[in-house]
């Protein structure tokens, strides 16, 4: 990945230690003066407040860390000295949303020391972007500090206030990250999983999440008093939030602030806080798309084990691999090939090997088949939640995948939050969560392990995305949200403002693996293929019309992008399903034009290899037109415009495949009119003519 670098300042304004009289205050703001962050010791305190605009947009809150073992940083401190820098620099991504990301900020490295007991020192790192703030807390070696450090709680709070809407998932539920949204008051969040994106009355909108997130526990909020929140850290098992030794650096905490809510989707505050490439050359990630053996078993005309008509077998993967190559898609994904799907699986990961077949399913065989087609097979590792028994095994498991020429892996950890299992050095069974810390350093293990082998990682039921897929760029997406599979039987399936609201939080983290392109909207209706294989709930479906099915591959960013559906549905539809073999997975841009969280979002990327742009727009279940003028086009160029949209009787529930497919000629100063249906969508491919 290559750096180049701008400006970069930076002045030392205070040194050594010094405790004032009277309390000190510093101030740092973004490179355009539109977001000042204030930093002040009022009270003894480590406080910090954000201001955008010259107005208040976040009242002053603590800062701080506490220790198990050692004298914490809560009280009885003084800013004893700071720096500054100012950057402006720009880097480019191996794969992403965009190819050039620039790095622009402001930064103010504050020391705050203790005035009572030991003598300690703890530094708060302020970059203050043009579309928001991280800061973390960096703690040097001191004679306070000896030995192991056990941090027992952070102190870091974020006072939004208790008017502001906010749109969220609870956190410390059984269902780790994949909740329905849910839309309220700041002042009625008991307890969120990050990001979460709050709007204040001023209109002024604000997304918490965190970024670097390494050898530390995840962060989710909690409510101390309404619209005040904490950071709370995940515990292992033991009780402890975070094992560590001085000096250390946490994950940065961010906050991002613009004044619409496309603004948030725009910044890349996320990716620059985190640290460049580790992995040297990376030419042999793909990004593309893929095809599988999976969406047949969450609708039951396939499962995963012998319990039915088992879906990874030989037959219906080469038909797989067959269709894949034909269509011009890169991976086939082939799920259940390895023994351990029979029996109570869910509560007992021990019974899967990560190296043994099913008799069905000949991996050596089929891979070869699948390379002779120009496809590749994606591989597949579910754990259950046993990490012990997947880590003593992953090196054998990524060496056969190695020896066979597959390349990808998507993981998986199903397991009800707080029930990983790992043994500890006695053999005996531990319990964690999965946004601890020892499952924030499982996934890196993983990571570090596949790219030794050339290998890629998708994972599901994952830690959440911060922005690691920059320091190790083989961590190309994961799911971490309700996916396309809780429209099979999560009962309720994703509701119509899902996507609209995903857009918004969710997917400011990074990419995500949601699976779109179900054809078949009603798969629940369908009769059974046995029956001892009943289909599922017929109210469980895509809550969508087949247009927002297309818009999603645009929407919803992710370089590994699957065509879900069984490929009958596909050749059923052949028109429309034109849109998703031609829409690219990699992007040279993206911007967010228009959207309301909640409501509707329309997006415009630029694919990396052909240039050629794409537009996504979607929306939740009150139809609207939108008008959105195309000035992200090359001005001087005329476009084909191959349109994707809503028939006008198109409705989610009572007409889904109701899509017209159209061209026009467009150019920049066009105006494209958008009419989209309750839970609608349209889509647009722009070819320059020439």
């Amino acid at each position: 990945m290559k750096q180049k670098l701008g400006l970069i300042i930076s002045v030392a304004l205070l040194s050594g230690i010094a405790t004032p009289l009277h309390a000190e205050t510093l101030d740092v703001s973004s490179p355009d003066g539109s977001i000042t962050v204030t930093v002040s010791d009022d009270g003894g305190h480590a406080t910090y407040a954000v201001a955008y605009g010259g107005t208040q947009a976040m009242e002053p809150a603590r800062l701080g860390l506490l220790f198990a073992d050692h004298h914490g940083f809560e009280d009885d401190l003084a800013i004893a000295g700071s720096t500054r820098a100012a950057v402006d620099q720009s880097w480019e991504q191996p794969w992403g949303e965009r190819r050039i990301v620039r790095d622009n900020h402001n930064e103010l490295a504050v020391t705050f020391a203790t005035e009572e007991g030991p003598d300690r020192e703890m530094v708060v790192r302020f970059r203050v972007f043009d579309s928001g703030i991280g800061f973390r807390y960096e703690l040097p070696e001191q004679d306070a500090l000896q030995g192991d450090v056990r941090i027992t709680d952070e102190l870091t709070q974020f006072n939004i206030g208790s008017e502001a809407d906010a749109w969220w998932t609870p956190s410390r539920q059984f269902n780790r990250y994949e909740y329905i949204y849910r839309t309220g008051a700041a002042g009625t969040v008991a307890d969120a999983h990050t990001p979460v994106t709050f709007r204040q009355p001023t209109g002024l909108h604000i997304s918490i999440h965190e970024a670097a997130l390494v050898d530390y526990s995840g962060m989710s909020l909690l409510a101390l008093r309404p619209g005040n929140f904490e950071a709370a850290l995940r515990p292992g098992s033991d009780g402890i939030k975070v094992h560590t030794k001085a000096p250390f650096k946490s994950p940065w905490r961010t906050i991002q602030v613009a004044p619409d809510a496309v603004g948030l989707i725009n910044s890349d505050i996320i990716l620059n806080l985190n640290e460049p490439n580790k992995l040297g050359d990376v030419s042999w990630v793909e990004p593309g798309k893929y095809v599988g053996i999976w969406w047949a078993m969450h609708i039951r005309d396939r499962t995963w084990g012998n319990d039915g008509i088992h879906g990874a077998n030989n037959e219906d993967t080469r038909r797989y691999i067959d269709f894949a190559a034909e269509h011009g898609f890169k991976g086939v994904l082939v799920e259940g090939w390895n023994t351990g799907w029979d029996g109570d699986w869910f509560n007992n990961g021990e019974l899967f090997s990560f190296t043994e077949h099913y008799p069905d399913f000949d991996l050596e065989q089929l891979a070869a088949y699948a390379r002779s087609k120009g496809v590749r097979i994606i591989g597949h590792h579910e754990t259950s939640g046993n990490v012990s028994n997947y880590e003593a095994q992953m090196e054998d498991a990524f060496d056969l995948y190695q020896r066979n020429g597959i390349t990808q892996v998507k993981t998986g950890y199903v397991a009800d939050a707080g029930d990983i299992v790992r043994h500890d050095a006695n053999g005996v069974k531990q319990y964690e969560w999965h946004d601890s810390q020892f499952m924030v350093g499982h996934h890196l293990r993983v990571v570090e392990a596949a790219a030794k082998r050339g290998i890629s990682i998708n994972a599901h039921e994952p830690v959440k995305d911060t922005g690691l897929r920059r320091t190790y760029p083989n961590w190309m997406t994961r799911e971490g949200a309700r996916g396309m599979e809780f429209n099979a039987w999560g009962t309720p399936p994703n509701p119509p403002e899902h996507i609209s609201i995903l857009a918004f939080t969710r997917m400011l983290s990074g990419p995500m693996d949601f699976t779109p392109g179900i054809f078949d909207l009603k798969p629940n209706e369908k009769p059974p293929v046995r029956e001892d294989m009943q289909r599922g709930d017929p109210s469980n479906r895509p809550q969508t019309t087949l247009a927002k099915q297309l818009a999603l591959y645009v929407v919803l960013y992710s370089p590994l992008q699957m065509a879900a559906d069984l490929p009958e549905n596909y050749e059923a539809r052949m028109d429309a399903f034109q849109f998703i073999k031609d829409v690219e997975a990699d992007w040279e841009d993206s911007i967010a034009l228009q959207g309301e969280v909640g409501e509707f979002v329309a997006i415009a990327r630029q694919g990396r290899k052909s240039k050629e742009w794409f537009l996504g727009a979607v929306t939740d279940e009150t139809p609207r037109d939108l008008s959105i003028p195309l000035t992200f086009l090359e001005d001087g160029v005329t476009y084909t415009a191959q349109v994707y949209r809503d028939g006008t009787d198109a409705h989610w529930d009572t007409n889904p495949y109701s899509y017209l497919i159209e061209e026009m000629e467009v150019t920049s100063a066009s105006v494209l009119e958008a009419g989209l249906a309750s839970s609608g969508g349209i889509t647009v491919r722009f070819v320059p003519k020439g």
